[in-house]
């Protein structure tokens, strides 16, 4: 048995790779495969990100699934365990305005999520809007702990956090009359 060693590929630009992306994964009729529109808005999304603007992005997927709880002191002291654990807390949004904090946690976690008294966790369909990548510090929702390319808040060590630093309000009732039951 022989193995084939392919030539490796070279793009000019962004556009060029993108149209490589969906010609190659084209049917037999050169339609582009059915996930490859949700795939471009999310590349649409988060290179607006990157280029200073917030943006919403789905949540769940391949990107990652939302831990909500309320902003304050609670959730502060629950950021700096976590830097602890972590060594460097993974990606959270505090928004002052709703009083709430998102813990960004891998995709799946809200299939998995047990019911909690302070935490609701959201994933697929729900969205979320992040805010530039610049923006550290209020006013509006900011990065209280900055996007990293390496690291998401893991659920187990934030579950464990939530549950001895107990940030109050609880987000359940705010979450049922906005968007049904959550996780």
């Amino acid at each position: 048995m022989s193995a084939s060693v392919a030539e490796p590929l070279e793009f000019e630009s962004a556009s060029e790779l993108m149209n490589y992306v969906v010609r190659e994964s084209a049917g037999s009729v050169r339609e582009p495969a059915p996930d490859m529109a949700d795939l471009a808005s999310v590349i649409r999304a988060l290179l607006d990100l990157n280029g200073g603007q917030s943006t919403r992005v789905p949540l769940g997927g391949g990107l990652f699934d939302a831990v909500i709880t309320a902003a304050g002191p609670a959730s502060r002291a629950v950021a700096d365990l976590m830097d602890q654990i972590q060594n460097g807390c993974g990606p959270v949004i505090e928004d002052p305005e709703n009083g709430l904090v998102y813990w960004l946690v891998p995709p799946g976690s809200a299939e998995r999520w047990a019911p909690h008294s302070h935490a609701v966790c959201l994933g697929a369909p729900y969205k979320i809007t992040l805010p530039a990548l610049h923006r550290t510090v209020p006013p509006g929702a900011y990065w209280l702990r900055p996007e990293t390319k390496d690291r998401l808040v893991p659920v187990g060590p934030l579950r464990q956090a939530l549950d001895e630093h107990q940030p109050e309000p609880a987000p359940h009732a705010d979450f049922a009359a906005r968007f049904g039951t959550p996780h």
